[in-house]
């Protein structure tokens, strides 16, 4: 993996952020046209205290998140979204040059985002459990095919320096078996805000067992550079 100075490079304390993003976030995240949700089985691994799953449960046939984060009482994932958002909104703030902000504007604006996210997520959470699912990859209890599309946010790859290549393998192997459509993950840059060594890697492991890949743009950028999605074409 690329080297980075502290100063590049954007930390995160905990093994992992647990940190959302809106519904129009993820829209330019993945590409995402509204109407091709209608009618659709989807799943957001790991959805995290996103509002994508309370929003999308309006428009496709069923949406499901999973996170390891999932299962105490929305009092109690609370506190916790207030203090990953304020942690955050703080680092951002000593490393604002790191970023791009043209969609965002500011520092304290992302934070408005992120702040909306949660309560989305926590109204959503403590009225329609149903839709939140205790679970981690690479082991999810679902059947085969479950889903029509799998979108996989902010853990993939970005956290390459804790996730080896054996747990991305395993994990997309997951995604994929649970999918019979399409899986597309973002971002593909690492923590260091580099292209993460680990994709060439992953790809030429889904293409030699018959997966059809490609890397599409999104219009979306936050890692200089970063605006490029793999999807998997897993049915």
């Amino acid at each position: 993996m690329a080297d980075a100075s502290e100063s590049e490079a954007f930390e995160v304390d905990e093994e992992f952020a647990f940190l959302g993003r809106t519904f129009a976030e993820y829209r330019r995240m993945f590409d995402l046209d509204v109407d091709s949700l209608q009618g659709r089985d989807v799943l957001d691994c790991p959805g995290g205290p996103g509002s994508f799953t309370a929003v999308a449960a309006e428009i496709a046939n069923s949406v499901t998140a999973v996170d390891p984060e999932y299962g105490p009482p929305a009092s109690n994932l609370e506190p916790l979204c207030r203090r990953s958002v304020r942690e955050n909104v703080d680092q951002l703030r000593e490393k604002r040059d790191l970023f791009v902000w043209h969609h965002y504007g500011d520092v304290e604006t992302r934070g408005r985002y992120q702040r909306a996210a949660a309560e989305r997520f926590l109204a959503d959470y403590a009225n329609h459990p149903e839709r939140y699912r205790t679970s981690a990859l690479p082991d999810l209890p679902f059947a085969d095919d479950a889903f029509d599309l799998t979108l996989s946010a902010n853990l993939l790859f970005l956290y390459d320096d804790r996730l080896d290549e054996g747990f991305h393998h395993d994990a997309m192997a997951e995604l994929t078996r649970v999918t019979d459509g399409e899986v597309r993950v973002f971002t593909l840059a690492s923590l260091d805000r580099t292209r993460s060594e680990l994709v060439d890697p992953v790809v030429k492991r889904l293409r030699a067992d018959g997966y059809g890949v490609e890397f599409r743009e999104v219009p979306y950028e936050f890692q200089p550079g970063a605006t490029e999605m793999l999807v998997v074409h897993a049915g």
